[in-house]
Order: structure tokens, then C-alpha cells, then sequence
């Protein structure tokens, strides 16, 4: 096995395990990134996309208010969710051919090979999900918890805590695998183990071990290997 493997043999069994979607199961970071850049560019907000980049995975009005500070400009709340909502627009437009990242079949399999429950815990708008979910090509449709369904997104926990609470698991008992810091610092915060894959992320390994990840791997095959060795 690998060491990314050997490291998840030795967690406690999980019951569960959740998934961030974008950059993690489906291979659509950069989409994102060139999003931004694009509604900023339309609101005259100056950013590069290597600002973007670690922002990644946060709540998308968060991510607003914190590019506009850093260019000394402030924005409404009602701004914060126009900027968002177009920036969903841009994206979907973008998203034409979203590819899945290595691994998704393989650990979707493992996982239910061995009876756990798992879903999928996103920050995205509800209305922008169907189209990335259908391209992972599973055999069935899995549960997923959204943004709508909570008050706050990553990186504070509630996404995650409605996600185990959807599926009827204790969070202690479940894993968390995403891409972002944000993803790592919910999960620490649910009380779940952290696990990081680097595939689709945009921020490197250090990022992630330095947000709270326990385990951070290349890719999803290491999970499924991590849990084939149970």
C-alpha cells in the first residue's frame, strides 16, 4: 500500500464517509478559479487567480467580501450574494465537461463493499450540482447535502454536522474527505477525521496539513485501498 493508504488503515473504522464535490470527486477547481476572475474582472474588483486559489471551497459571499477588503473595497451583503449568483451563472456556463477525478468509481465501491454509508457535502448552490454529479458516472444517484440546507458554509462545521445528521451517523464517526483548507478546518471543527486528496486541489499538501488534515493523499485511490485493507 501506499503511505497515504497505510496512514487510513491505521484511523479508527469509520461509519461514514463524506465528500466535498468540486476538486475532490469532480475535476473542476480551475473552472471555478477562471469564474472569479471573470465576474471580478466584470466588477472592476482587482484580483489574480493565485489569490483565488487557497480561497477555494469557502462560502461563496465569504469569498466576496474577502477579495473586495484585500482591494480596499467594501461590499453590501446584497452585493456579496449578486457577485456570488452571477459568479454561478459564469460558472455554469464554463462547466461544460467536467471530468472525474481519479479514483471516484474505486472508492464509491470500496466504501459500499464493506456496508458504509457516504454523500456528498457541498458548498456549491444546489442548482449547480446536478451537472457535476452526473458526470462522476455512478451507478446510482448519492445523497447530498448542500449549502441551502444550512445557515453557514465551510469552514464552519454545519455542512458537514447536517451531512452526518442526513445519513443518521454520529460525526465522531465519520470521515471527511475534501481539497481546501476550508474543507480540512470543517472538518476538525464536526469532530470528523480530515482527510485531504491532492488531485484536483488547489492548494498544496502543507496547506492542508496546516488547516487540520490527519491523513492527506495524491488521490482517491489511496482511500479505496486505505479501506480495502479493513
Amino acid at each position: 500500500m501506499s503511505d497515504g493508504a497505510d496512514a487510513l488503515a491505521a484511523l479508527p473504522r469509520p461509519d461514514a464517509v463524506l465528500f466535498d464535490l468540486d476538486g475532490t470527486l469532480i475535476d473542476t477547481v480551475q473552472t471555478r478559479i477562471d469564474a472569479w476572475v471573470e465576474v471580478f474582472a466584470e466588477e472592476r474588483i482587482p484580483t489574480t487567480r493565485e489569490a483565488l486559489a487557497p480561497l477555494m471551497g469557502i462560502d461563496g459571499r465569504r469569498l466576496v467580501r474577502q477579495v473586495a477588503e484585500a482591494a480596499g473595497r467594501e461590499v453590501s451583503d446584497e452585493d456579496a450574494e449578486r457577485i456570488d449568483r452571477r459568479c454561478g451563472e459564469i460558472y455554469d456556463r464554463r462547466n461544460t465537461s467536467p471530468v472525474p477525478l481519479p479514483g471516484v468509481r474505486e472508492v464509491v465501491a470500496a466504501i459500499e463493499a464493506r456496508g458504509l454509508r457516504w454523500s456528498i457535502a457541498t458548498s456549491s448552490r444546489k442548482e449547480q450540482v446536478a451537472a457535476s454529479v452526473r458526470a462522476l458516472g455512478l451507478d446510482h444517484e448519492p445523497t447530498i447535502t448542500d449549502a441551502s440546507n444550512v445557515e453557514h458554509a465551510k469552514p464552519e462545521p454545519d455542512l458537514l454536522l447536517r451531512a452526518a445528521e442526513d445519513l443518521a451517523v454520529d460525526p465522531t464517526a465519520c470521515w471527511y474527505v475534501g481539497d481546501s483548507i476550508w474543507d480540512m478546518q470543517a472538518a476538525v471543527a464536526a469532530t470528523m477525521a480530515a482527510i485531504g486528496v491532492l488531485a484536483g486541489s488547489a492548494v498544496d499538501e502543507r496547506a492542508l496539513r496546516d488547516a487540520g488534515a490527519s491523513v492527506v493523499v495524491a488521490t482517491l485511490h489511496e482511500i479505496a485501498d486505505g479501506l480495502a485493507a479493513r
